[in-house]
């Protein structure tokens, strides 16, 4: 290799990583803040030299049921998300048929629509049946967000399945549900896993469908909490930085987590 060549990937390398503390830095200030004593973040110096984690303590107890409940809702949106996208997907990578191009063309333009127009005619909707203020609801609402990206992240997956592997079965005795239970699931677990932790991550962060779809105190993810703590917690930031850390935890944890099965799920559909 070159001088000129690694002078010039040196340079590039510190551009990269002048980037990267660039976009991480809102992240580090937020987590300086949340060890803070309690007052203006403006004030806080750069190094938290003196910690203290009051502003966790006083997160938890005014916020704990907040993240519990979000937990609750992501979870909810993710399997039954997975449950009707991952039909769906299959089917729509074995047949061929040109009804599959319009389902998918709807699926796509559904993506487009904006979340304020769902939310306003789900609003009007469980007004009507009583999905108002209730997990239910929200799980329900996420899904409008969730099942239509995981049925076109499976389908792509799945169709680089050779239709051999669930012929076999079929010879063997198996009938569509078992083929596709026995076969299909465990052969798509990278699709799976990172449909489902898109999904999680959809529901985690929504803010428009809680905000929108509870108008009581009573189900309230974390999200809206955090939304509303800013208002009566201005002279308390350390809490409320303390809040916004407890929430990024999950989805740190989740995204380090399965980052080798999002890598493969994303591009096995692309490599057949």
């Amino acid at each position: 290799m070159s001088k000129g060549s690694t002078m010039r990937r040196t340079a590039y390398t510190i551009i990269g990583v002048l980037i990267l503390c660039v976009m991480l830095f809102p992240v580090y200030w937020m987590l300086n803040a949340s060890l803070q004593p309690s007052g203006n973040t403006l004030t806080a110096g750069f190094l938290p030299l003196h910690p203290t984690f009051s502003g966790y303590r006083r997160a938890l107890d005014e916020q704990g049921g907040n993240l519990v409940t979000s937990l609750i809702i992501a979870v909810g949106t993710v399997v039954l998300s997975l449950a009707i996208a991952t039909p769906c997907a299959y089917a729509l990578s074995q047949f061929r048929s040109r009804w599959v191009s319009i389902g998918l063309l709807a699926i796509l333009i559904s993506q487009m629509i904006p979340g304020i127009v769902i939310a306003n005619a789900l609003y009007t909707a469980y007004e009507r049946i009583g999905l108002l203020n209730s997990i239910p609801g929200l799980i329900i609402a996420n899904c409008a967000s969730g099942i239509p990206f995981a049925i076109l992240i499976l389908r792509s997956f799945m169709l680089s399945l050779p239709p051999s592997l669930v012929e076999a079965a079929r010879v063997d005795g198996a009938g569509l549900f078992r083929a596709f239970v026995a076969i299909v699931l465990p052969i798509s677990r990278n699709s799976l896993i990172t449909a489902g932790l898109f999904s999680f991550l959809f529901s985690w962060s929504d803010f428009l469908f809680a905000l929108t779809l509870t108008t009581k105190g009573g189900v309230r993810p974390v999200t809206l909490g955090i939304y509303q703590y800013l208002g009566t917690q201005v002279q308390n930031w350390n809490a409320v930085m303390a809040t916004a850390v407890l929430s990024a935890i999950p989805a740190v944890v989740l995204l380090v987590a399965a980052q080798k099965y999002i890598a493969a799920g994303a591009i096995g559909g692309a490599v057949k």
